[in-house]
């Protein structure tokens, strides 16, 4: 299955290495991709990320580089044709990078954002995978 993995999903792995989400990200039947965007979208909730799971520096470092090896990045010139479409169809102008490279790839989006689910684009809870398998 291919998914655009949102930045939530990523940020709840880290969060909670026991979690089901984590598991999920490591499912082999699994093609992760995420905008470029979310690199920066991660580190910029690092505090709170190290906070919350009790991870050093460096051990935040690592299991960011492991979850990080499971996505395949996509440039947004790459996916910029679909930005305007993008704008249209999602609520959350601060997610139009995740939907762009969704419709680009035909797939659905992976987000727990509850408000996404308001757009005409398929967009999957972690639930509702853990569901499918």
């Amino acid at each position: 299955m291919r998914l655009v993995v949102d930045a939530n999903v990523v940020i709840s792995a880290l969060i909670s290495s026991e979690g089901k989400t984590r598991d999920l990200i490591f499912l082999t039947g699994f093609s992760l991709f995420a905008p470029e965007f979310l690199l920066k979208e991660v580190d910029k909730y690092k505090g709170i990320i190290t906070e919350k799971s009790g991870l050093d520096e460096e051990s935040f470092e690592k299991a960011k580089d492991i979850i990080f090896s499971r996505i395949k990045f996509v440039s947004k010139s790459e996916f910029g044709e679909f930005s305007e479409k993008a704008s249209k169809i999602c609520p959350d102008p601060n997610d139009e990078e995740y939907f762009a490279l969704a419709l680009k790839l035909g797939c659905p989006l992976w987000s727990n954002d509850k408000k996404l689910k308001h757009s005409s684009l398929r967009v999957l809870t972690t639930s509702e995978i853990l569901e499918t398998f």
